[in-house]
């Protein structure tokens, strides 16, 4: 599967009209998958997401636009899409005529990869892309950035708060067989700018597919990021995603990750804290059946002293599903008076089901306070006691305990609207109904 890999970008990329600094990230990229290959069951940090399965033969990269419609994305539609700006993904690819931007250009510059690296941000584009690569050096990183050029760039203007929030969807049409989709973003939010960003995925057709996205964001002085992922695909749907966060300088970032389904999901966030008086907060929630494997991998970098980050990230399994947590903290010798917190907790609901943890704490400062804690297990019995005792039904009982359970996520996605979506989603896989 590589060499055809390696064959294909050959194909269509030695005689594409490209600007010179992507070009030569790309081939960097390719250079770096061809000499690592796909990260196999050796890798450790893939042991549970066995991503080089799902290469196989006949995978399409579909790089002529297929016949995707605004019919076909309606219902999957965010709310407030009235004033929100919506950008358009189709099988991995910036789709312009399916897009919408509503804010004003004084507020957010949207425009294609390759474009943006033609003009006034060249510059800027090739000083902050690929940063992720230095904490993901293994292939399945370097093969989205081989095939960048059809990525997206935005940038939030300096000192604009969003009133409305941007949302990109990422359609992948699996309708005539099995799509590989490798979408890019680079977004740069400058100082004092604010902006909520939420990401969705869309699965139509029923065959295997792949997302492979790494989206990388810039985090100015005195900015607020509020980004949101909200993964919900059919069983045959994967999905590797690689979201990077650097904060520049003293600022704010919040990130909350939704994992609602598909076959094998693994979800990279890294939150890189490059300046002093730094905060971040990190939030997932997967709610799994089936067989569905999520794979939650963190990484929280201080690089500079005083920064906070506190990490809580929770599971439901049930059917044979399985949830993986693997959290990292770095805290370098220069990042005195860190405050960094990780939590895991778990509930298995299915028989079958497995949940696997595994915090992990690298400090190099003495005058620090880290902590991190993970727990497994099942229903409380006695709550459930209590509920029945009261008159609720057993089903209705365990809802309930696995909606509260699931609450203390959801309350951080601060766009109300949004939150009551994904809310409403999760109470009806519960049957939540009260």
């Amino acid at each position: 599967m590589s060499k055809d890999t390696v064959q294909y970008f050959s194909d269509i990329y030695q005689q594409a009209d490209q600007v010179k600094p992507l070009r030569a990230f790309q081939d960097q990229q390719m250079q770096q998958f061809t000499a690592w290959g796909l990260p196999g069951a050796r890798h450790e940090e893939w042991k549970y997401a066995r991503v080089a399965s799902l290469f196989k033969n006949g995978i399409a990269y579909s790089f002529d636009m297929p016949g995707i419609s605004e019919t076909d994305i309606d219902p999957y539609r965010l709310p407030g899409t009235d004033k929100a700006t919506e950008l358009v993904f189709v099988n991995g690819q910036f789709n312009q005529a399916l897009s919408a931007v509503r804010h004003d250009s004084s507020e957010l510059t949207v425009l294609p990869l390759q474009q943006a690296a033609a003009g006034e941000h060249a510059k800027w584009i090739e000083e902050n892309i690929g940063h992720s690569a230095k904490y993901h050096q293994d292939g399945i990183n370097a093969l989205n950035g081989a095939f960048a050029g059809h990525g997206l760039y935005l940038q939030v203007r300096k000192g604009r708060a969003l009133e409305a929030p941007v949302y990109i969807y990422h359609v992948v049409d699996s309708r005539a067989g099995f799509i590989l989709a490798q979408p890019r973003v680079l977004v740069h939010v400058q100082e004092s700018a604010q902006v909520q960003l939420a990401e969705e995925y869309i699965n139509i057709g029923g065959q295997d597919s792949l997302t492979n996205e790494v989206i990388e964001m810039v985090a100015e002085k005195d900015s607020v990021v509020d980004y949101y992922k909200i993964q919900n695909e059919g069983p045959n749907a994967n999905h590797v995603g690689t979201t990077h966060i650097r904060q520049h300088g003293k600022c704010l970032t919040n990130s909350v990750t939704i994992t609602l389904g598909g076959g094998m999901v693994r979800n990279n966030l890294n939150m890189i804290m490059e300046s002093a008086h730094g905060e971040s907060h990190m939030y997932g929630l997967s709610l799994l059946d089936g067989k569905t494997l999520a794979d939650n991998h963190t990484i929280v970098d201080n690089a500079e002293p005083n920064c906070l980050s506190n990490e809580l990230y929770k599971a439901i399994m049930d059917g044979e599903s399985t949830g993986v947590s693997n959290g990292k903290i770095f805290v370098r010798k220069d990042a005195q008076k860190t405050n960094a917190y990780q939590s895991n907790k778990n509930i298995l609901i299915g028989e079958l089901a497995s949940a696997n943890t595994k915090p992990q704490l690298e400090i190099f400062a003495d005058d620090v306070k880290c902590s991190h804690g993970c727990t497994v297990g099942r229903l409380d019995e006695e709550a459930l006691f209590y509920l029945r005792a009261r008159g609720i039904g057993e089903k209705s009982a365990k809802a309930l305990l696995l909606h509260a359970f699931a609450v203390d996520v959801l309350e951080h996605i601060r766009h109300e609207n949004l939150r009551a979506h994904v809310d409403r989603i999760i109470s009806e896989r519960l049957d939540f109904n009260f």
